[in-house]
């Protein structure tokens, strides 16, 4: 099976302008494509995790992949799936959330000389002279038309700023860049991106000549999770993470295993790289199987971004805890701090907060009186119980909040 047949069979297609000329591109390899990636934090995320999947496929199959970071479309802040302004950022932070980025993008991405680049849109943003930036696009903008894109629509009724409306005129700006600098002819996004997408396009056609359709095309795909992302993606502590710092091996791991029936064979055939003909198998699996589909999918997908040896010691933990036995030595732990103590002692929401497993004091509250909080194995449901620190010497204590966070907190 061919490269753009492939993307298409593990449904990760929604809509191409021009889908003969797209589909020759990439089977023959001739495809230079960006996605793009505001740094919005020091860490990528699940979010993303679909968007660095495709682009690893398209360079595996002979195509020249441009992550673009965007040091200048992050000063401003793209506007689209959101009901307020995001915050603004220093350009300090900006620029060492790109650092940031590239180190984890190379686990997914061969970079180097011939091959996959790391692009910083601020390259031709932060220095424009606003005059003439406007003289040169502006009039390839029809404001109608922009009014009309689904990015904006959303954001009418609270009130969208001049500074985000001018996001899709940057982002338009980048695939014109990125066409006359190193030959990108084909741009990716998600779908909330695709008005945006379109405007790129048109604008190249309308800067270059009306013949540049057959060489600078739009396409986006179905991003799973930089749509549902959003709103999927939390954990202990917050969203998911593809920093181990920020998220663990172990914590991704469950994450993937606790993926609902009804999506564990999307995420394979969209995420992972096994055979389509191995996950197609999988379909008639059900039960029982389908939790060895979901421990599947979270050994792959641990072992892409955090390596094989993290990823077993990640299974490894989950079924000793799961499956009835010891607390194993790679279950996530959290050594108590001196400041986490009061009179050399810690109380049950000082614990779960300290820990990661509750955000605030009010969450851990709601938590323990609910009755979803145990140590050892022994349900905590007085708020004010609490241990002196020496009790968590030695192996510990394995604090558990519901039925999948575990954490051993240790002295």
């Amino acid at each position: 099976m061919q490269c753009y047949e492939e993307l298409k069979a593990r449904g990760l297609i929604a809509q191409v302008t021009n889908e003969e000329k797209v589909r020759e591109m990439v089977n023959a390899g001739k495809a230079t494509f960006y996605i793009g990636f505001d740094p919005t934090a020091d860490s990528l995320h699940v979010g993303h995790f679909m968007a660095l999947c495709l682009m690893k496929r398209l360079q595996m199959a002979g195509n020249r992949p441009i992550a673009l970071v965007g040091g200048g479309t992050g000063m401003i802040g793209d506007p689209s799936g959101r009901t307020d302004m995001r915050t603004m950022m220093t350009t300090e932070t900006i620029d060492h959330n790109c650092e940031c980025f590239k180190k984890q993008m190379s686990r997914f991405i061969e970079f180097g000389e011939g091959k996959a680049l790391m692009v910083n849109n601020a390259d031709w943003l932060r220095n424009l002279n606003y005059i003439e930036f406007i003289r040169d696009v502006g009039p390839c903008f029809s404001v109608n038309n922009m009014l009309r894109a689904e990015c904006y629509k959303q954001r009418m009724e609270k009130g969208l700023s001049f500074l985000e409306f001018n996001y899709m005129i940057m982002q338009a700006y980048d695939f014109l860049c990125l066409y006359e600098k190193y030959g990108c002819n084909m741009q990716f996004g998600g779908d909330d991106q695709w008005s945006n997408m379109l405007a790129g396009r048109e604008l190249i056609r309308k800067k270059l000549g009306q013949d540049m359709e057959d060489k600078a095309e739009a396409m986006t795909i179905t991003l799973l999770l930089n749509s549902e992302g959003k709103k999927m993606g939390k954990t202990v502590g917050g969203a998911v993470w593809l920093d181990p710092a920020k998220t663990s091996p172990y914590d991704f791991y469950q994450y993937w295993r606790n993926v609902g029936d009804a999506d564990v064979l999307k995420c394979l055939r969209m995420l992972t790289f096994l055979p389509i003909e191995q996950i197609d198998e999988m379909d008639k699996w059900e039960g029982a199987q389908l939790n060895e589909a979901k421990d599947i999918l979270a050994m792959e997908l641990t072992t892409l971004v955090h390596g094989e040896e993290e990823a077993k010691k990640a299974r490894e933990a989950s079924r000793a805890l799961f499956g009835g036995g010891a607390a194993s030595a790679n279950v996530p732990s959290y050594q108590l701090q001196d400041s986490d103590l009061k009179d050399g002692r810690i109380d049950i929401l000082s614990v779960l907060v300290a820990s990661g497993l509750c955000p605030s004091r009010s969450d851990a509250r709601r938590n323990v009186q609910q009755g979803g909080v145990s140590v050892d194995g022994e349900a905590v449901k007085d708020i004010a119980a609490s241990w002196a620190a020496e009790e968590f010497a030695g192996d510990g204590k394995l604090v558990k909040r519901g039925k999948k966070n575990f954490i051993k907190v240790i002295r």
